[in-house]
């Protein structure tokens, strides 16, 4: 770390806020990367950890597999729900002041929510959690496009998008073969932990804000910022984007468990868990994509990212384990990527009203998250998995249309 390059900036043009951002390999840059990959795994291993054991919660609570996919969604729908107003506090207070309350909040929840007593209460604590987990989201892209360069921030964004990917895979394949040895709530406590870890590194890590100017000429009254917004096509198409994709991404997620514990797979847990790792593919696919859009445009990454995810959702379909298996990856890989994509582009595009901009992708997102991933539980408890299936389909279709209707001729 020490041989890492300082950033381009003097005392002088950073008090006349003239701050152009931390360059790529300059030692800022590499501790918001740092800082922002341990805040992601923090964040995702919590929101995520219960579905990889969702099987075993709706076993020993006796209630069904959407009813047990609640402690997904209750939890996605508190962030959804959090993200603007913890885009105000970050405004008003700061960006690393959010994100570090953030964290610190959802982790002490998370504690609270492994010892609760009954489903209310740990369902009622999730969505708190959830609340909670909605300042890093609603501040980190809006940090990193104050804080990094502009030549370097659709690699940041897409560095940053790796991290929530290996938070969300760590939360899973903890979570399963401690829940089988231990039980599901010492799964979860164990998760917790670890994202205890992450806060850590993320407070010691996270450089000060030099981009942030409390009230400046780009903060517009939250309100008129989230009206804005939604008055642009350009960024609600982006918008749907998050809440169509990701809404099929925990869809199939939610409930690929019961499928293939179930005929003709009969698939052990554990076994099912390893298939958890396609979460990998993930990671390096939102990495690429950011460098991808830097060449071909984002557009065309975008697309060709949402073709991927549909190819492999179709093999998704099959009743041969390792056509099933090429297929999750293609899906999540494919995912990713476009979601790379479509959160660096709304930094990018949203000039005015940032902040509040990069807060509606995510509570699109995460809206999508939780409707989509309790909704087509209804959909695989009455009528199937292929029938789960073509609905992720359909939506990623519609996804990718409006982009090409909306967003076509732009980089």
């Amino acid at each position: 770390m020490s041989k890492l390059p300082a950033d381009p900036v003097s005392p002088a043009a950073d008090a006349m806020t003239s701050w152009a951002g931390h360059t790529a390999r300059s030692r800022g840059f590499f501790q918001v990367l740092v800082a922002l990959t341990a805040a992601g795994v923090a964040t995702f291993a919590q929101l995520y950890a219960p579905q990889g054991v969702l099987p075993r919660i709706a076993e020993s609570l006796h209630v069904r597999a959407d009813q047990a996919a609640l402690m997904i969604s209750v939890a996605t729908i508190g962030l959804a729900v959090g993200v603007l107003p913890w885009s105000w506090l970050s405004d008003r207070f700061g960006r690393t002041w959010a994100m570090k309350a953030s964290l610190v909040l959802a982790t002490l929840l998370g504690l609270a929510s492994t010892a609760a007593p009954s489903l209310e209460l740990i369902l009622l604590l999730r969505a708190l959690q959830g609340l909670a987990l909605g300042g890093l989201p609603a501040a980190a892209i809006t940090y990193l496009n104050e804080e990094v360069h502009p030549h370097s921030t659709p690699m940041a964004a897409a560095m940053y998008v790796s991290g929530t990917t290996l938070g969300g895979l760590l939360g899973r394949v903890v979570a399963v073969p401690v829940a089988d040895a231990w039980g599901w709530r010492t799964a979860l406590l164990c998760v917790t932990l670890i994202a205890a870890v992450g806060t850590a590194v993320f407070v010691v890590m996270v450089p000060p804000a030099r981009g942030y100017r409390r009230g400046g000429a780009h903060h517009l009254p939250v309100l008129r910022a989230v009206a804005a917004s939604l008055r642009r096509p350009d960024l609600l198409v982006l918008f749907l984007q998050g809440f169509l994709l990701m809404g099929g991404l925990v869809t199939i997620y939610n409930y690929m468990t019961f499928h293939l514990e179930g005929p003709p797979f009969l698939l052990a847990p554990r076994v099912v868990a390893l298939l958890l790792f396609s979460y990998l593919a993930g990671t390096g696919s939102a990495s690429l994509a950011g460098w991808l859009a830097r060449r071909l445009g984002r557009l065309k990454v975008l697309c060709g990212a949402i073709a991927l995810q549909m190819t492999g959702g179709a093999l998704l379909l099959s009743l041969h384990t390792a056509v099933f298996i090429v297929g999750l990856v293609l899906f999540t890989a494919g995912f990713f990527a476009a979601h790379a994509i479509a959160a660096g582009w709304v930094g990018y595009r949203a000039t005015v009203g940032r902040s509040q901009a990069a807060s509606l992708y995510n509570l699109f997102y995460y809206a999508g998250s939780s409707c989509f991933g309790w909704a087509c539980g209804l959909v695989y408890v009455f009528a199937g998995w292929p029938a789960t299936v073509a609905t992720v389909l359909a939506m990623a279709a519609l996804a990718g249309g409006l982009a090409v209707w909306q967003l076509k001729g732009e980089r």
